[in-house]
């Protein structure tokens, strides 16, 4: 889908307003950036809300993207500090082309993570335009002030980055011996950059676990990083990042959708016309380097999995990355160089500290990038944040994760988005930059999809004690059965199981349906899933027939997912079923799109890109999620469709989603992307 961008002095499609009326200071402060950039003269300021002298998220953005320096550090919760002003301050300099100078980066680096982020960000082009003499004296006074570890190691990562000796190699060595795993590993990456004498000294350190041993192993050339395997030489080979929570289990921790499209996507890119190769890279923890320390795996002809090592017991969430954010990069640059012939593109998905090691990555190897951008988390930034009482650490985070997404928007070569209900206008609308298209070219959004369905050995046998569990609640013989309402996503605040527990029970629902919640870990649950865990035990304390009438299934794997959809759809089941989605927001909705390709009749959010191929009474229901009250209105809506015009919907999604939403095609639309993205870096290169 391409579309002719509006320029920036239009009004915008959605507005200058927050969904509940109030004046949108976060959206109208980065239009009015953006305008001055471009040499225009904006027409109001973000200090122009009355709330900006009393939350942190608008004084903030009064010094990030305002037009001059804000007075006094006024806040909430907590006012501005000294260093929240200094690192507004850098990404707005950063995002107007300047650099800041070695001196301030390495002052920076003390401030907090979101100010480590902004100086890797500029880091390369700090030492481009200052000179490594300048930048090495510049971190050798940031040695002798460092007074914590994370400075510390943060500090030997921009020295190894640059190829930069700042201090001498002794005091390399004792760094290399101390107990910080974070120090103790930068100081390996730049002791081995000091030449053989030090890079000797490394075969004398004694590894602690996998994860220790991989990395001294690479670092002595004691063997190959990856495995070679046979990669055509013509053809591109293109690679897909996945870097939350375990790609062979969706649904568990923070791996959802994205996996099943990616796994689904790579395949079929595999087999498209001029793609040689596809990686899908996933991150692995200690514990799952311990069982299996192959980092380079053949998933099928023409697809692999790459492993990046992750120095955590359990998979980083996107606040988290920041930690790992120098280590994952070196990770990626090593492992990408030894493929035997150079990877020609990469594609990014997440506005967050993975992605951006992940750029800088293919900044060294020489690859161009791509970058799916959407408004998340931009969309919600005031109606969250913009009050006195907001946390100032979800201020923090995303206002840093929205830093992140413009300067991957920088540095991509391409720039995709996710289509919504007016295309890409709401995109559009949180990425005024973008309003011109993207590198001369108008913004697309090509068509994501969903793979054939495809039945494996085993899944009905897997299936059938669920299937009968199921049956057993929805009534006795001889009396009018209960609806199924299915559910299935990671359990997550942002997905609202316990949002749509608490609707199902104060809507009265609970007294004529079961509701099956498929998603979560019984072995290892995270804190999320802990905690929509036990919000939806709150909610049904008491309740004996809601508690007798809910069904909590751990995640399945993606065939027993659509195995189990269409056993519920079948009529030889005697099954009325019904498919709901409660997440606050979808950016595209997999999990949706398969309960209709299932030919289940589904309702899911108004907000998001939901819309975008669900039509309210058409070929499903959208709801409002915000309240459970609004939720429990429209579950009870799904519940009271006529047989016959749920059907009727049914049919009309089914028909849509297997003649529009596929993944071969979406893989061909980004087939054409790569190769563009690929001869543009090579005629650049």
């Amino acid at each position: 889908m391409e579309i002719s961008a509006p320029g920036l002095a239009a009004p915008g499609p959605h507005g200058l307003t927050a969904p509940d009326g109030s004046r949108d200071v976060f959206t109208a402060a980065r239009r009015a950036f953006w305008i001055r950039s471009e040499g225009a003269t904006a027409s109001s300021d973000p200090s122009d809300s009355p709330s900006s002298s009393r939350s942190l998220l608008s004084r903030l953005v009064e010094e990030e993207y305002g037009a001059g320096g804000g007075g006094g550090h006024h806040g909430g919760r907590a006012p501005a500090t000294a260093q929240d002003v200094a690192v507004a301050r850098l990404r707005k300099r950063v995002r107007r082309g300047g650099t800041p100078g070695p001196e301030e980066c390495v002052r920076l680096v003390a401030a907090g993570d979101g100010a480590r982020g902004a100086v890797f960000e500029a880091w390369p082009e700090v030492v481009r335009r200052y000179g490594g003499f300048r930048a090495a004296h510049a971190l050798r006074s940031g040695f002798r002030g460092a007074r914590d570890p994370e400075t510390t190691a943060m500090l030997l990562h921009l020295a190894a980055a640059a190829d930069l000796r700042p201090i001498p190699g002794e005091s390399i060595l004792r760094l290399s011996q101390g107990r910080s795993r974070r120090v103790r590993h930068a100081a390996w990456r730049l002791l081995a950059r000091y030449g053989r004498r030090w890079e000797n000294r490394l075969r004398t350190a004694e590894p602690e676990d996998a994860y220790e041993r991989l990395l001294l192993e690479a670092l002595r050339h004691e063997r190959r990083a990856v495995a070679r395997h046979s990669l055509p030489s013509s053809g591109l080979v293109v690679a897909q990042s996945m870097l939350m929570g375990p790609f062979d289990r969706p649904g568990e921790g923070l791996s959802g959708g994205l996996s099943v499209l990616l796994d689904s996507v790579g395949e079929a890119l595999a087999s498209t016309d001029g793609i040689a190769g596809v990686l899908t890279v996933v991150t692995a923890c200690r514990p799952d380097l311990e069982d299996d320390r192959v980092l380079l795996r053949r998933r099928s002809p023409g697809h692999w999995i790459l492993r990046l090592p992750l120095d955590r017991d359990r998979p980083a969430g996107p606040q988290e990355f920041g930690e790992h954010r120098e280590a994952l990069a070196w990770w990626a640059t090593t492992l990408l160089s030894a493929l035997g012939r150079p990877l020609d593109v990469l594609h990014v998905r997440y506005a967050d500290d993975g992605s951006l090691a992940l750029a800088e990555a293919a900044r060294r190897v020489g690859a161009g990038l791509v970058f799916t951008a959407t408004p998340d988390p931009h969309r919600q930034m005031s109606e969250r944040l913009d009050h006195p009482d907001a946390d100032p650490d979800l201020v923090r985070l995303d206002l840093h994760r929205v830093f992140l997404a413009d300067r991957l928007a920088d540095r991509a070569d391409r720039v995709v988005g996710i289509a919504g209900r007016g295309g890409t206008a709401e995109l559009l609308h949180h990425f005024p930059q973008l309003a011109r298209g993207h590198r001369t070219r108008p913004l697309s959004a090509p068509p994501e999809g969903v793979a054939p369905y495809v039945p494996t050995p085993g899944t009905l046998e897997r299936c059938g004690s669920l299937i009968d569990t199921i049956r057993g609640k929805t009534g006795s013989a001889g009396e009018p059965g209960r609806t199924v309402l299915l559910s299935v996503g990671r359990l997550h605040l942002v997905k609202q199981q316990d949002v749509l527990v608490r609707a199902w029970i104060e809507s009265g629902c609970h007294r004529e349906s079961v509701l099956v919640l498929v998603g979560g870990s019984t072995r290892a649950p995270d804190r999320q899933e802990s905690l929509i865990r036990d919000r939806i035990d709150a909610a049904t304390l008491g309740n004996r027939e809601a508690r007798e009438h809910l069904l909590l299934v751990p995640a399945l794997s993606n065939a027993d997912v659509r195995s189990l959809e269409r056993t519920l759809t079948d009529p030889a089941h005697g099954f009325r079923a019904r498919y709901v989605c409660p997440s606050a927001k979808e950016e595209f909705g997999l999990a949706l799109l398969e309960a209709m390709e299932a030919g289940m009749v589904v309702a899911g959010p108004e907000r998001g890109g939901v819309p975008h191929y669900l039509d309210d009474g058409i070929n499903g229901l959208l709801l409002d999620t915000s309240t459970s009250h609004a939720l429990g209105l429209g579950l009870r809506r799904l519940l009271d469709l006529e047989d016959e015009a749920a059907e009727a919907m049914a049919r009309r999604a089914q028909h849509l989603v297997r003649t529009t939403y596929s993944a071969s095609a979406m893989a061909q639309a980004l087939a054409g992307h790569y190769a563009d993205v690929a001869a543009g870096g090579r005629r650049g290169r």
